[in-house]
């Protein structure tokens, strides 16, 4: 399935802003893109395992708050880094 990489997550993708990942769910389409891409996953996902705070993922245009969700073969996701600063 087609990802979408937020520019602060490029450096890990050699830039390229969209990617192909492999899993039946969120959490086995991250630790397939943390096999090619070491240390990806570390920034969407924290310790627990849960989604970080500053991170949007979308599946098909739909926020998606567990990385346990269903995925599709042609499903499309979509990580959004939030913005900070003043």
């Amino acid at each position: 399935m087609n990802v979408s990489v937020p520019s602060q997550l490029r450096d890990y993708t050699g830039g390229h802003a969209q990617v192909e990942g492999r899993g039946a769910t969120l959490a086995e389409v991250f630790a397939d893109l943390d096999r090619r891409y070491p240390g990806m996953r570390f920034r969407m996902i924290d310790e627990q395992g849960r989604i970080r705070r500053h991170i949007r993922i979308f599946v098909n245009q739909e926020q998606a708050r567990d990385l346990g969700t269903s995925l599709a073969a042609g499903d499309e996701v979509v990580i959004v880094g939030a913005l900070s600063g003043g």
